[in-house]
């Protein structure tokens, strides 16, 4: 989406979105599997750009983990309102999840090694597998399919990682 303005830069790659979803185009869980998944890439991507001790690598690792804390931190704070539409268990269990990003990403930003960075990228990446497979599953309820032979229902369990 911003063509040619972003520079071959690592960090400015990674502190900007190349692509944002187009409004209305889902539901917020899909929206929120896609942030996930796009601090994810911006990890693995700073992972790939050098030398474990190269400042402009520490750098570019250091941007990409502050993006990602910072997603983790909106995650955090509309968990914690108390009309959340999350159901409870689900919520406890964010919750913790948010307080380990939290804590393991400040290590990250003290020591971004590339294995400390993984530890976050998995966690990106299955919480995004549940919360898609949710908007999947509303997408399926919405249009009252029944599940036809040709096209069975989806089942509608949450990620065992929520658990």
């Amino acid at each position: 989406m911003y063509g040619n303005t972003l520079m071959s830069n690592p960090q400015t790659q990674i502190s900007k979105y190349e692509r944002i979803p187009e409004v209305g185009s889902g539901t917020p869980a899909n929206t929120e599997g896609w942030a996930l998944l796009e601090a994810a890439k911006r990890l693995a991507s700073a992972i790939m750009h050098g030398e474990e001790t190269g400042e402009k690598t520490t750098n570019a690792r250091k941007t990409a983990l502050r993006l990602n804390w910072r997603l983790w931190t909106i995650f955090q704070a509309e968990l914690s309102i108390e009309d959340s539409p999350v159901p409870d268990d689900i919520r406890l269990n964010m919750l913790t999840l948010c307080k380990f990003v939290d804590k393991h990403s400040v290590g990250c930003l003290a020591n971004p090694t590339a294995d400390r960075i993984r530890v976050l990228i998995d966690i990106n990446r299955n919480i995004a597998a549940g919360l898609l497979q949710i908007a999947e599953d509303d997408e399926v309820a919405q249009s009252g399919d029944n599940g036809t032979p040709e096209n069975p229902p989806v089942p509608s369990g949450r990620l065992e990682t929520e658990a």
